[in-house]
């Protein structure tokens, strides 16, 4: 996954906690969570106290990962976006680019189309932030080589 070799820098960081934070403020979502495609943690705004992100990002994006299985046997490459609706709260998906995905948690207050839309334009403006870290040059300070021998020998040995 061509995510794992970006650096994101702070920044990076920055820009997307201002993107994310709009996004919440405009759209009326309660949380905002961007995600890898395997399902690993990049940043999250909002009301998110409650949430077990871990868990959701990793179910999220097994899902989304699932339902483009489906969207190619219909002929597609894939869905750019997936609505999942609850009683009380609801969960819209949607590709940021060929390695983050973007959940948008809301509950009555806002509407699928409201946030749909809003999240068309900060998934644009993320994918945007994430091309430019990926094309900037990796910084070669301490993790720029392997590892060495000493750093590599086991921390502890168990008794004998």
């Amino acid at each position: 996954m061509k995510l794992r070799n970006t650096v994101i820098q702070q920044q990076d960081a920055t820009r997307i906690h201002d993107i994310l934070t709009h996004f919440l403020g405009d759209s009326g979502a309660t949380e905002a969570v961007l995600i890898d495609r395997g399902g690993q943690l990049l940043a999250m705004e909002g009301d998110s106290q409650a949430l077990d992100a871990v868990s959701i990002s990793a179910l999220a994006a097994a899902a989304f990962s699932s339902t483009a299985a489906m969207a190619q046997l219909l002929g597609e490459t894939e869905f750019s976006g997936l609505f999942h609706e609850g009683t009380k709260r609801s969960i819209y998906v949607s590709t940021v680019d060929d390695d983050a995905i973007l959940l948008a948690i809301f509950d009555h207050r806002t509407t699928i189309g409201m946030v749909r839309l809003l999240a068309g334009e900060t998934t644009r403006a993320i994918g945007g932030v994430l091309g430019e870290a990926r094309v900037r040059p990796k910084p070669q300070a301490e993790f720029g080589a392997p590892l060495n021998e000493t750093e590599t020998r086991a921390a502890w040995t168990p008794p004998s």
